[in-house]
């Protein structure tokens, strides 16, 4: 065995170079074994002026500017050649093209020599215009790219179409008018407010009976219901549909909460103080009062007065619909063997109706007219009073003379009897002299 190691023969590696060749010229293939040759220099560009540098003013109007000298080619580093590869074989070398061409040397002014080969010098340069920029040109700025079409991305241009997504222009609808409304409700029974909807160009009627059919079914049942009742409103026909009542029951029970309605208006446009004061003087000086019953007489004192009761001293709390008439004891006395009375209210009275709808009188403003006059009037329990009328407040009136008055609430009162008014007045005499309800 031989101890030795064996020595590895390396192989020969052989190193060509590049010709070196004049730019322009033909380039001519390597050969086996080349020659080195001064490696040429490229020809530098000349650098462009900034645009953003200052230009001196002319010294005399119409003399060019003197041009920026361009800088002078600085001489460069040949770069290092690298080995074309390993194989000992020589092969052609590929063309080169020059980096960039030589720069042209600008002609020169009128009578200004130059030759083709050297650089340019500030003088061959040709004079900057001195005037205004053209317009719409803006110095430094890049060349503007074109508009792009519309749906393409790019801005619209100008005074073109709208882009895919901008709202097309339309002519405004006008507006709905009740008519209009009102029919197509009619038509496709629906709510009133479902069809302006549709008539602006909102949700469609059919597609709302869609998305809510119970409620469509309610409004079939509405529309039907009107149709066989001429004159029936849609909202009286959903009461009646809600309540369950025949179509005459809803419509009383209607008459009578519009009459509550108007019963209370009435009473808010009458002034009440002169009544209260009458009230509070009887309270202040703690006179001794007779209070008419609807069967029978009370002599007592008046401590308080309350929305719906009065305060007694001996008799305590009484409901107001109970009371009939008050008055002070000596006036009382005076007074009630001299009245007419009716038999048969003596002895059974009229009851009194809390719903103050169903009184025969509720509202005080046909009193109005006749203070001052003698009027005369019938009481649930069958007195007759006929005294002239003083005062007339929401809820009462005051009859007889100042100093002897006779307080009168508008419940007790069956009959209301004035003297025959003036003839521009006798149409509201007469709705005065009528009671509000059948008692």
């Amino acid at each position: 065995m031989n101890d030795r190691k064996t020595r590895r023969v390396l192989p020969a590696v052989e190193v060509i170079r590049r010709p070196g060749s004049t730019p322009g010229g033909p380039v001519t293939p390597s050969s086996t074994a080349p020659t080195p040759s001064p490696t040429p220099r490229p020809t530098p560009r000349p650098t462009p002026v900034a645009p953003s540098a200052p230009v001196a003013p002319p010294s005399a109007e119409g003399a060019p500017r003197a041009a920026t000298p361009a800088p002078r080619p600085t001489p460069g580093v040949s770069p290092a050649p690298r080995p074309s590869g390993l194989s000992p074989s020589p092969r052609p070398a590929a063309s080169v093209a020059p980096s960039a061409p030589p720069p042209r040397p600008a002609p020169g002014p009128v009578g200004t020599a130059g030759t083709t080969g050297s650089a340019p010098t500030a003088s061959s340069v040709p004079p900057r215009p001195s005037g205004p920029p053209a317009p719409g040109f803006t110095p430094g700025a890049s060349a503007r790219p074109p508009p792009r079409g519309p749906g393409m991305g790019g801005p619209p241009r100008a005074g073109g179409p709208p882009g895919r997504f901008a709202p097309r222009p339309s002519t405004p609808r006008p507006p709905p008018t009740p008519e209009q409304i009102l029919a197509l409700a009619t038509r496709e029974h629906v709510p009133a407010r479902i069809a302006k909807g549709e008539l602006e160009g909102k949700m469609k009627a059919r597609i709302w009976r869609k998305l809510h059919a119970e409620e469509a079914k309610r409004f079939d049942q509405v529309y039907e219901l009107m149709g066989q009742t001429p004159g029936l409103s849609l909202g009286d026909a959903f009461g009646i549909l809600q309540s369950g009542l025949t179509v005459q029951e809803f419509m009383a029970r209607k008459e009578r909460s519009q009459r509550k309605a108007a019963i209370k208006q009435a009473r808010g446009q009458v002034d009440n103080a002169l009544v209260a004061d009458f009230l509070g003087a009887f309270i202040e000086q703690k006179t001794e009062l007779s209070v008419v019953l609807a069967e029978r007489s009370l002599l007592d004192t008046l401590l308080a007065e309350e929305a719906i009761a009065f305060t007694f001293e001996r008799t305590g709390r009484l409901e107001k619909l109970q009371v009939v008439l008050i008055a002070r004891r000596g006036d009382w006395e005076r007074l009630m063997p001299n009245l007419e009375r009716d038999a048969k209210l003596t002895q059974k009275p009229a009851q009194v109706a809390r719903q103050p709808d169903k009184r025969p009188y509720s509202d005080p403003r046909p009193f109005l007219p006749h203070i001052g006059q003698t009027v005369k009037l019938v009481l649930r329990n069958g007195i007759t009073v006929e005294a002239p009328l003083l005062r007339v407040g929401r809820f009462d009136v005051l009859l007889g003379e100042p100093g002897h008055e006779l307080f009168i609430p508008l419940h007790a009162l069956l009959r209301f009897e004035a003297p025959p008014a003036p003839a521009e007045d006798a149409s509201d005499d007469a709705a005065g002299s009528k009671p509000d309800a059948e008692g």
